[in-house]
């Protein structure tokens, strides 16, 4: 795992707006001091063959923590960085209850997949789709922030504000919380609720996985 991190000296270039640099400071601290932490990093986490099953029984029964907790997992893998993380979640009634994860890369990944998995622990999948589209709305920002009560939601998490500034840097903070949507969504398709709300939210989670994977693609072709 890397701790090297550097922005290029690419905050006050010509194209954008110059950042107050005692916040630059307190970002790079709080994205460093999250790397070396690495919350939620588990060594003797790998992947399961099981996944490949429909039911994941065998996934569930050798990695369940929490009883009755459904299990999902997602390897991520950053051809631009070199980022790699294998990611898996637990969740019952609809509340995320462990996230663990194994991998290597730069600070950023790190630190994003520190501060996400401290983040998210205890909260409903819902709250997760709430910080997930308020952190893709901050790499949207491309370094100009977001509003007050975003920043609010996403706490250390805004300290991502300045890679933004770069678009293969994104890619390295968006990795880990790529990883916790596709987990969930496996979560969701093994849930034995048939509700219409739940086929719903599989749909959009699903949906969006698609979408985003589209984007990223038309991205590098570009």
């Amino acid at each position: 795992m890397s701790d090297g991190f550097a922005f290029d000296g690419g905050f006050d270039n010509e194209n954008d707006e110059p950042i107050d640099t005692s916040l630059q400071q307190m970002y790079q601290e709080i994205i460093l001091d999250a790397s070396r932490r690495a919350y939620g990093q588990r060594a003797d986490l790998v992947e399961d063959a099981s996944q490949e099953d429909d039911s994941q029984a065998s996934l569930v029964a050798r990695w369940q923590s929490h009883p009755g907790c459904l299990v999902g997992q997602s390897h991520q893998f950053n051809p631009t960085c070199g980022d790699e993380v294998l990611l898996r979640v637990e969740a019952k009634d609809g509340v995320i209850k462990s996230v663990e994860w194994n991998g290597h890369g730069c600070a950023i990944s790190t630190a994003s997949l520190s501060i996400m998995c401290e983040l998210i622990e205890d909260r409903t999948i819902d709250e997760f789709t709430r910080l997930y589209q308020a952190f893709r709305k901050l790499m949207d920002s491309r370094g100009r922030g977001v509003d007050e009560p975003t920043k609010d939601l996403l706490g250390d998490v805004v300290a991502f504000q300045s890679v933004s500034r770069f678009p293969m840097r994104i890619k390295c903070a968006l990795l880990g919380w790529e990883a916790v949507k596709a987990s969930l969504a496996q979560v969701l398709l093994q849930s034995d609720k048939t509700s219409a709300a739940g086929t719903n939210k599989v749909m959009e989670v699903s949906g969006s996985m698609m979408n985003d994977a589209t984007t990223a693609s038309e991205g590098e072709r570009a």
